[in-house]
């Protein structure tokens, strides 16, 4: 006889909700992370048994003890709203009466394109093409960072941006001056991909659910 599946645990379920809409994968980290915080601030009681005035007095703790600026506050209250409305389908009806943190008027201090040019002349290798990829693309960092080679066309000098926030893609331009830096990295990678072949590795990570669909595709 078999034994029913166990039920899944609430930052389980919590995961899944954010999986089947496609949010990004920081959202999901962001989001577990602020829901654990919340219910462990409660002494682990469940959320279902907690309500408006559980979460206003936790953003209220984030603002008066821990000091957190607006965008933090206004982070966790969205998790919190996610928590209640998509997860466990119970609506918030009554009005959020937190302490709230006031949104600072300073304006952020920006480089000027001289000092950015000073900064990438100090850099050298791998991350000098990265931060260059930054500025003269318009990537994010977690962009950049998962770029592939198809990603890359090198003839009408532009970036296929994959997977960004919203799950949506995109195209930017790829700057006429990291051509050739970027074909040389292309190579080394081969060079080493190659080595990593020949000593039995190079296994590589598949975006989204290509995994599944290719379980043979890892050490092509």
């Amino acid at each position: 006889m078999q034994s029913e599946p166990r039920p899944k645990k609430l930052l389980e379920q919590v995961r899944d909700v954010i999986r089947m809409k496609h949010y990004s994968y920081r959202t999901e980290q962001t989001y577990v992370q602020w829901i654990r915080r919340y219910i462990f601030s409660h002494n682990k009681r469940h959320p279902s048994e907690m309500g408006v005035p559980e979460i206003e007095a936790f953003l209220t703790h984030l603002a008066v003890k821990e000091h957190v600026v607006a965008s933090t506050q206004n982070q966790a209250l969205s998790a919190l709203i996610f928590l209640y409305h998509q997860v466990l389908q119970q609506p918030l009806d009554e009005r959020i009466d937190a302490i709230w943190v006031k949104r600072s008027r300073k304006l952020p201090t920006v480089l000027t394109a001289e000092e950015v040019r000073d900064v990438i002349h100090q850099m050298s290798g791998v991350h000098r093409l990265i931060l260059q990829l930054l500025y003269g693309g318009g990537l994010r960092l977690r962009e950049a960072m998962q770029l592939r080679i198809q990603d890359l066309d090198f003839p009408q000098q532009q970036i296929v941006v994959r997977d960004t926030k919203g799950q949506k893609s995109r195209i930017t331009m790829l700057p006429t001056k990291l051509i050739q830096p970027l074909q040389n990295h292309v190579q080394d990678v081969k060079r080493i991909h190659h080595r990593d072949l020949n000593q039995g590795y190079g296994a590589v990570t598949l975006p989204f659910a290509l995994a599944r669909k290719y379980p043979n595709a890892n050490r092509q």
